[in-house]
């Protein structure tokens, strides 16, 4: 049955508008936690946009749960998960115009960058994922370099209607078999919510979804617990 890991990143969003001391993203990790939540995910960005320094040390102390920590390339957030030493480290693109991530990782690009780092955050004792696109080479490139874990990137499946979106999920499910048979542990996330999940939930080999937003903007309707164990039991029921 796949693992339900909730991000975190929009909590600190909302806190980061006023610049306040609330809504503590750390209070709400352990909220969702209690409702299920086998993992939570954050994303220090460079711009330090929502998620802070000093949360992911939080974080990391307080939740008893696995600590997904998403992270660019740049030196100073590969020398920062390696300080950190998390349960996971997720390497993801990040834009500095970008409202959220917009795509993949180009492994295939940042092959030189990703032999060098990848094997020194595996060294700290992390799982190391990338996250990105459902394409062979892609995942070639990520089996190369020692990844152990890929995040398939849902979000082109998420943003489709109709025929289109039956294609993204199609290159999805591919993508999983192939990562698969690459020797690669599959995860998957973005874009995904309580309407579009269920067709993602047979996806072969899936072990772990990352959702975030979508629980956050439903908690501030019936509060933390229930977003989280609603989704909880969306993905036990698909699981199956």
């Amino acid at each position: 049955m796949s693992r339900l890991h909730v991000n975190i990143d929009h909590v600190a969003t909302v806190r980061q508008a006023r610049r306040e001391a609330f809504p503590d993203p750390i209070k709400w990790a352990l909220a969702a936690e209690r409702a299920g939540a086998q993992g939570i995910t954050c994303h220090l960005r460079k711009d330090r946009r929502h998620i802070q320094d000093a949360d992911v040390f939080r974080l990391k102390e307080a939740i008893t749960t696995t600590l997904n920590f998403e992270c660019s390339l740049d030196a100073e957030m590969v020398a920062f998960a390696e300080e950190l030493a998390p349960g996971a480290i997720c390497l993801v693109p990040e834009n500095r115009q970008e409202v959220t991530t917009e795509g993949g990782l180009d492994a295939i690009g940042e092959r030189a960058r990703l032999e060098e780092v990848v094997p020194r955050l595996v060294e700290c004792g992390s799982l190391v994922s990338l996250f990105i696109d459902p394409e062979r080479e892609q995942l070639e490139v990520a089996a190369g370099v020692g990844a152990q874990f890929i995040e398939l990137h849902t979000g082109s499946y998420a943003n489709q209607t109709g025929n289109e979106r039956a294609r993204e999920l199609d290159r999805l499910m591919q993508g999983a078999e192939i990562a698969h048979e690459l020797g690669l542990r599959v995860n998957a996330g973005h874009g995904l919510d309580y309407d579009n999940l269920g067709p993602i939930l047979p996806m072969p080999h899936l072990e772990e979804l990352n959702i975030g937003f979508a629980i956050v903007a439903h908690s501030l309707f019936v509060g933390v617990e229930s977003a989280v164990g609603e989704m909880h039991r969306l993905i036990q029921s698909g699981s199956q």
